[in-house]
């Protein structure tokens, strides 16, 4: 009734107005409710699905198709989701040209992103379609297309997109669930101005032998492992690399230490053990037959031998300089590397490259890599930075001052095949990825430019699989030729390109903290002063200098980057080694010595358990006391040892009593040149004179003696004369020829009773002294003396 009344053209009062419109919103709350869960669940079901279907692209064949090709695009898909995909399909799309490097790097960052322009479907009977796709099971495909059919347009690189459409029961309509981008790169004709590529093939290995060697003539050889054998046996690291480069125009990059590794495995060797225990290698044969292949792949190739054992030149430039004689080293790696590749390989390396780690440098990396020798340093790109603004890359050689050539390496390439390859839709995205960035540095410009790629030290063996598949499409591409390292760092450098090597402040902060700390150079520094004195006493220097001069330089590898605690532990074991063999010549402890007269003789005696013999040693004898006690007439007294080995010497010293009491002697071995030797055996002299008593009694003893012999000789003279009165002329005759001259004659027979002859029967008296101390001659003894063990 009261509606009634609002008439046509009338108003209503505020308060009507306002009781309509509330009302009227009540009575719709439901339905926009509904009309919001509606709008909102379709996004949410989409975000559910999208990507939902994982696209894996396995192969691409070939990688760098030309005209009249046919690609061949196979992978896998696999449902990820929890709804099954039904009238699902793979198709193939063609992207636009990608222009630039960096968007070749974008691509490669969004993948598998379902945002971003793909290009249109090629369609039609190019597809392979799928009924249904069952969560979590993957489905392969193979899908082949002339290259004809793909209306590609000038030579570039375009990005290249399989993907998979398909419906659910939540959204049935067709959409896009999964998708992989890759790289087709496209040069279908020779082009006029070829990049020249090299490219580094690495033979480097981690440390594996350690400072031990066998007692025998031929030295056996102490592994700390048996992975090397695991390496160079089928399908291993090293044999996948070996197998691979085989058939490659590259530049052997090799560290002379994985040859001396493999080469000691071919005569007798052992496998440390637990405790002090070790085992015999058995892989004699493996690692003739790896070798053998070796040297005949190597033998008309480019060789590039690194500094023995591959030291880290980062590590010696930022923690090393500052020990004295940690540079040396480096020399002696240099020094050995070429002579030791000559004698595996039979073939003459460059010793004239550096390789910093990842081709990181800084001013004193580069001041260390050129310390021994080298007068080119392998840089990387991300390190040497250009700064003017060049709209290419330019060429690797780069002056950067004291007759040192940077070689930059390219960084997007060289590191290209990092990463887990153990997929094959990740090394197939690895090869394209990589022929996408040749392709595209080769288009830049017209300009000829050397072009160099130093990948990672140590690939693995699906890394090396990719690299391999990579340069021989590469090789047999339209764009790229092969060059030798030796010629890349000798081309002309590009005048625009920067020369500038950046600052210490540079240095990436996560290979710093992977550098070798100073502390390990100074245990290098103590351990190679113990050998530099414990070789001068050796009659075969040889036998422990060569050992430990390579473990020495095996302490300063690059592969001891990220394993700080086996890098610690590999030190320790050479130096407590080198101590145990120092240890074997020592001197034989004393225990207290008594000294009775004046003078005698102390034996010392010198142990040598070593196999070889020493020399170039003085045993010193000194006395606390000289006062009390002198030694060859002074506080001290020394004389030179030579020992055979296995044997022992005893060397006498004269020593003069001056008053009784102990004396506290030391003993101890010195070199020629006065360093000591082993430690000191101290021990006791207890000296004992002879009293003022003593000496009273001895000469009373004496007189006794005298008048007894007097009495005696007067007795026998009276009693002579007494028989000549009685027996006339002719018994003393006979007296006279039976007389005390005739030996046979009384009284020869009288002092024979008496015992007071001189010949060796004569019995000891009371007061004949005995020294404590034998006085024997004081030369020294033999030294075919063999040690008791």
């Amino acid at each position: 009734m009261a509606e009634a009344a609002d008439f046509q053209g009338t108003s209503p009062s505020p308060a009507r107005r306002w009781l309509r419109r509330t009302g009227a919103l009540l009575a719709g709350a439901p339905l926009l409710a509904g009309l919001c869960q509606l709008t909102t669940a379709a996004p949410a079901q989409a975000a559910d699905d999208s990507g939902s279907v994982s696209v894996a692209v396995d192969t691409l064949s070939p990688s760098a198709p030309t005209d009249g090709d046919t690609l061949t695009v196979s992978g896998t898909v696999t449902n990820n989701g929890k709804q099954a995909v039904t009238a699902a399909h793979v198709g193939l799309q063609v992207g636009p040209e990608l222009n630039t490097r960096s968007s070749i790097d974008t691509v490669t960052d969004d993948k598998d992103s379902l945002q971003g322009a793909t290009g249109s479907e090629v369609g039609g009977k190019y597809v392979a379609k799928f009924a249904k796709l069952t969560p979590g099971v993957a489905e392969h495909f193979s899908i082949s297309v002339p290259v004809d059919e793909l209306d590609l347009g000038d030579a570039g690189v375009y990005q290249f997109a399989v993907s998979l459409s398909g419906k659910t029961s939540a959204q049935p309509w067709d959409r896009t669930l999964g998708i992989q981008r890759t790289f087709l790169p496209w040069q279908s004709d020779e082009v006029d101005t070829k990049t020249k590529t090299t490219f580094l093939w690495p033979l480097i290995s981690t440390v594996h032998m350690t400072a031990e060697t066998g007692s025998n003539a031929q030295q056996t050889p102490v592994f700390l492992n048996d992975d090397l054998a695991e390496e160079i046996s089928a399908g291993g690291r090293l044999d996948q690399m070996l197998s691979l480069g085989e058939n490659l125009d590259v530049t052997w990059v090799i560290d002379p230490d994985l040859l001396a590794s493999v080469d000691a495995m071919t005569r007798s060797y052992r496998i440390q053990g637990e405790g002090d225990t070790t085992t015999a290698g058995t892989h004699q044969a493996l690692a003739k037959q790896w070798l053998a292949k070796l040297q005949n792949t190597v033998e008309d190739k480019e060789v590039v031998a690194l500094p023995f054992a591959d030291p880290d030149l980062a590590s010696l430039a930022h923690n090393g300089t500052s020990v004295t004689g940690s540079l040396s080293h480096l020399d002696e790696a240099t020094d050995v590397a070429a002579t030791t590749v000559r004698t595996v390989l039979h073939v003459t390396p460059s010793t004239d490259f550096a390789w910093p780690v990842n081709g990181a440098v800084d001013p004193s990396i580069v001041k260390v890599a050129t310390s021994a020798g080298a007068d080119k340093v392998i840089a990387r790109s991300d390190s040497l930075q250009e700064t003017a603004g060049l709209s290419y890359t330019p060429s690797s050689p780069r002056p950067i001052g004291g007759g040192t050539t940077a070689v930059v390496a390219d960084a997007r390439l060289s590191t290209a095949f990092q990463g887990d390859l153990t997929r094959a839709s990740s090394a197939s995205l690895a090869v394209q990825r990589f022929l996408a960035q040749s392709l595209a540095l080769d288009l830049q410009t017209d300009k000829q430019r050397s072009i160099v790629v130093a990948p990672q030290r140590m690939p693995t063996a699906s890394q090396a699989d990719a690299m391999a598949e990579a340069i021989t499409a590469l090789q047999g591409g339209n764009w790229s030729q092969t060059q030798k390292l030796a010629a890349a760092a000798a081309a002309k450098p590009d005048p625009e390109a920067t020369t500038k090597v950046p600052s210490a402040s540079a240095y990436p902060s996560s290979l710093r903290k992977q550098e070798l700390p100073k502390s390990a150079f100074q245990q290098i520094a103590s351990t190679q002063n113990k050998l530099d004195n414990f070789k001068v006493i050796l009659s075969d220097q040889s036998r422990v200098v060569t050992p430990f001069g390579r473990a020495v330089n095996r302490e300063m590898s690059t592969s001891w980057r990220g394993r700080a605690i086996e890098a610690s532990g590999f030190r320790n074991d050479v130096e407590a080694y080198l101590d145990e063999l120092i240890s074997q010549v020592s001197l034989i402890d004393k225990s207290e010595t008594k000294l009775s007269g004046r003078s005698a003789t102390i034996p010392v005696t010198v142990q040598n358990n070593l196999v070889q013999g020493v020399e170039h040693l003085r045993l010193r004898l000194t006395s606390l006391s000289p006062n009390r006690l002198e030694i060859g007439g002074s506080s001290y007294y020394e004389q030179p040892v030579e020992v055979s080995g296995g044997h022992s010497q005893t060397v006498k010293f004269t020593t003069t009593a001056n008053a009784n009491g102990k004396a506290s002697v030391i003993a101890q071995l010195y070199t020629e040149d006065g360093q000591p030797y082993g430690d000191a055996v101290k021990f006791d002299v207890k000296v004992t004179e002879f009293t003022a008593t003593v000496m009273l009694v001895i000469g009373g003893g004496v007189l006794l003696l005298v008048l007894a012999g007097f009495r005696m000789y007067t007795q026998r003279k009276r009693a002579a004369a007494r028989a000549a009165e009685q027996n006339g002329p002719d018994d003393e005759a006979a007296e006279t020829v039976d007389g005390p001259e005739n030996p046979g004659g009384p009284e020869d027979r009288l002092k024979e009773e008496s015992g007071t002859g001189t010949g060796a029967g004569a019995p000891e008296q009371p007061s004949d002294l005995t020294a404590d101390t034998a006085t024997e001659s004081a030369d020294p003894s033999g030294t075919g003396e063999r040690v008791d063990r």
